[in-house]
């Protein structure tokens, strides 16, 4: 008898545990156990219980941040930006924008205005990779079951994307109570 092995087939889910046995070294072990990137993963979700309803422990579609809404994944982008400030990768997308920028004789003469059209359009380009970083971390969470999925919008919600849905994140009572220091 042959056995197949499945090529897909992933670690275990870890166990869901209740909010009362889950505490924050245990979060982060469950968070390592399926992320390729466990660090990243724990400050998006960190990122989502604070900006998730107290009532329903959901964030998103939108999120309100200085008058303006948001969509809850660019609203993520934008706040994990500063971590890839001194990335090498981060300063190539820099020196880039400025040699476009001057090809193109755009720049500003002004230092100051040069440097926040500078970026501008470096806040463009990162977001853009940034939302599938966002995703992957996120998908991390979910295998974790650390955090629900769906999509809100256009219609219906729903489990799919499409059809102009934004996600929604809900963080499990587990999640949150590990986060809020309850043991």
């Amino acid at each position: 008898m042959f056995l197949q092995l499945d090529l897909f087939d992933c670690a275990e889910p870890p166990s869901k545990g209740t909010a009362e046995s889950l505490n924050l070294p245990a979060l982060i072990e469950r968070i390592t156990d399926v992320s390729a990137r466990p660090r990243y993963a724990f400050m998006v979700l960190n990122l989502i219980a604070k900006v998730a309803r107290k009532n329903s422990g959901s964030a998103g579609p939108y999120v309100i941040d200085q008058e303006q809404h948001i969509r809850l994944r660019d609203w993520l982008c934008d706040a994990l930006i500063p971590v890839a400030k001194r990335d090498p990768r981060r300063l190539a997308i820099v020196e880039q924008v400025r040699a476009g920028l001057v090809a193109q004789k755009l720049l500003p003469a002004d230092p100051t205005a040069a440097a926040h059209m500078i970026d501008e359009e470096v806040k463009v380009r990162v977001r853009q990779s940034g939302r599938c970083n966002v995703s992957r971390a996120v998908s991390d969470l979910v295998r974790a079951g650390l955090i629900r999925r769906h999509y809100q919008g256009y219609r219906v919600d729903h489990h799919n994307r499409g059809a102009k849905r934004e996600a929604v994140y809900t963080i499990t009572p587990a999640a949150a109570g590990a986060l809020a220091g309850r043991l």
